[in-house]
């Protein structure tokens, strides 16, 4: 679930540097799951973050941070059984640290919601990706690539539901806001084209995709 991998990346560096002295083993664990995870040793990552989750309490934004690793790394392996828990664990801790309208709240929300989809379980993911959706433009407005990657995983899941038709829509307005926010040539675009194109030739559009197809190799957009 590589792409999730945006959606489930872990942002690390800001709480880190806050960090005191006494505070250091928690960092220290949170670093080695970080290290782990960046050179795809998985197991010894999960390790890692339940350590970090340990050190956490009683502090909920921390043991958030620590149990979302875990949960990254164990669906990074494709364990998705093993990872739900963990990230409802994560959820919780965020929900409690800061309330429901939350950038924490909504990323863990998101990546629930991946996850059901991966493991075809997509009436669980569903409710949990509008929730995601919902959040993000409370706190971000609606052109935020935020919004913009929740549109996109929504889509995704319409798509894997046999439904090209509702994932259009979503499609057409993440494409509109990473053209507006990130620049035409950025390869968030190029994904959105992609999907976009894809929905289209699904619903037999075959011209309408073939021209985004086209716009997309001449303007030699990068794939991330």
């Amino acid at each position: 679930m590589r792409q999730a991998v945006r959606g489930l990346a872990i942002v690390l560096i800001p709480a880190l540097l806050a960090l005191s002295c006494e505070q250091q083993t928690w960092e220290s664990a949170m670093l080695a799951g970080q290290r782990a995870m960046q050179q795809g040793r998985y197991e010894e990552a999960v390790r890692a973050f339940a350590a970090a989750a340990r050190k956490a309490e009683p502090q909920p934004d921390r043991m958030g941070l620590a149990l979302s690793g875990q949960a990254q790394a164990l669906a990074t392996q494709g364990d998705y059984v093993a990872a739900e828990p963990v990230y409802l664990q994560a959820l919780k801790a965020f929900q409690d640290a800061h309330g429901e309208n939350h950038a924490d709240v909504a990323a863990t929300l998101n990546n629930l919601g991946v996850l059901h989809r991966m493991h075809g379980q997509y009436p669980q993911a569903e409710p949990l990706l509008v929730r995601a959706l919902a959040i993000k433009e409370r706190i971000h407005g609606a052109d935020h690539p935020e919004v913009a990657l929740s549109l996109h995983h929504l889509g995704l899941l319409y798509v894997a539901q046999g439904q090209p038709n509702k994932a259009e829509p979503l499609y057409r307005r993440a494409l509109a806001i990473r053209e507006r926010v990130l620049g035409p040539d950025h390869a968030d675009v190029a994904k959105s084209i992609e999907a976009l194109a894809g929905v289209l030739r699904a619903l037999h559009r075959e011209a309408e995709a073939a021209s985004l197809e086209a716009r997309l190799a001449a303007n030699r957009i990068p794939r991330s």
